[in-house]
């Protein structure tokens, strides 16, 4: 009998971040410290706008690429925030931004086609480019370069192979972020050896030092390149399911052309909701940045005096302790915190070989709910040190 399942399905691995949750749903009094989700609630305006929506019985299909109205604001909002300019045409809007990687590399890669994932990093992106017959290379950044991508390394990766590099900055779960500087010796690379990039930008909103760079805003970069951001982070609408990609127009109508026979269309009333946010959720982004700010700084203060290493995270809202010292791995040394102190991390290993003896650590939760996990991490990290010197 031939297997029901595609083998290249079967193949892929679960998120390791769920199935450290599964665990961690089965617990009580747990502090999680683990989830990528802002712990505001979509700013009041923003789910007016969605409930009036409903209430005049916008309750049908927009067009494939998403509405008009809608697709002007982002380029109104990608103009005055990343100084990139794209028509109507150049815009698709998504179920989310996991949609919009998905299709990119699906439109973009032919089977043997390389993608250049740099790691650690958001989970979607190796498995995205399996199933899109794509040939994952990864390359292992490090922490003594902050997590960022070198030159050096992108082009010791590049083949006569690759055809797409994946740029994930503002970083999940490294918190780190590029510069211009760097993205130009980056830009200077892909336009040579003649790669697209997919420029994961959901957290550009989120940067605490000097204003959020995009690549497509570097001269010759534009054409090349499919900017990916959504809704869910910046303006705390995670559960609306709202993402976009901007790009050349022949890539956008592709990519259109796969979201309408898989997806038909966005949902209707997130999308009026987002037109609110765009044009009146300035003040909502900053008053949201400014508390992410000062936890970012509590927290890093508080690994300091407990003696955990961790580099400055200056975007997103994570941060990435080291925790080789403890002579464990990382999903080790999570569990243990779990079962003993009640605190959720993720083993930095989910986001990749190169996370090893890392923990992805958010601070997209409560001040008070901060201190107690911290708290509790003090705890278990004292513990440690005294069971190394007995």
């Amino acid at each position: 009998m031939k297997s029901i399942i595609s083998e290249k399905v079967a193949a892929l691995q679960p998120s390791g971040i769920r199935k450290f949750f599964d665990i961690v749903s089965e617990m009580t009094d747990v502090i999680s410290l683990g989830v990528g989700e802002p712990d505001f609630d979509t700013p009041w305006h923003i789910r007016d706008e969605g409930i009036y929506s409903l209430e005049c019985g916008r309750t049908f299909y927009t067009s494939n690429a998403g509405l008009k109205e809608l697709r002007q604001e982002i380029c109104r909002y990608v103009k005055r925030k990343y100084h990139a300019d794209y028509a109507l045409d150049e815009v698709l809007v998504t179920v989310g931004g996991s949609e919009a990687i998905d299709l990119a590399m699906r439109t973009l890669l032919n089977p043997g086609d390389e993608v250049l994932i740099p790691q650690p990093c958001f989970v979607s992106y190796l498995p995205c480019a399996v199933m899109a017959d794509g040939v994952p290379v990864t390359i292992s950044l490090k922490a003594e370069n902050q997590f960022r991508l070198t030159p050096e390394e992108l082009k010791a990766a590049i083949t006569d192979k690759t055809k797409l590099l994946v740029l994930p900055f503002p970083n999940n779960p490294t918190g780190a972020v590029m510069s211009r500087a760097e993205l130009e010796a980056i830009a200077e690379l892909v336009i040579r050896h003649d790669i697209y990039v997919l420029s994961d930008e959901i957290y550009a909103e989120l940067t605490y030092e000097g204003e959020h760079i995009s690549i497509a805003s570097l001269p010759g970069m534009k054409e090349r390149t499919i900017l990916m951001n959504g809704f869910s982070k910046a303006f705390a609408m995670t559960g609306w399911r709202l993402g976009y990609a901007c790009g050349p127009k022949e890539i956008i109508a592709q990519m259109t052309k796969v979201h309408q026979f898989a997806i038909m269309c966005a949902p209707t009333n997130s999308q009026y909701a987002a037109v609110e946010a765009l044009k009146n959720g300035d003040s909502d982004v900053e008053e949201m940045r400014r508390a992410y700010n000062g936890r970012r700084r509590f927290l890093l203060h508080a690994f300091e005096e407990m003696g955990l290493p961790c580099f400055e995270p200056t975007g997103a809202f994570y941060a990435f302790p080291c925790i080789k010292e403890f002579g464990m791995t990382s999903e080790e040394f999570a569990t243990r915190l779990l079962k003993e102190e009640r605190v959720a991390v993720v083993p930095g290993s989910a986001f990749g070989d190169c996370g090893e003896g890392f923990l992805r650590i958010s601070y997209a939760y409560s001040l008070e709910d901060l201190k107690k996990a911290l708290e509790r991490l003090r705890h278990f990290i004292q513990r440690l040190k005294a069971e190394k010197q007995s």
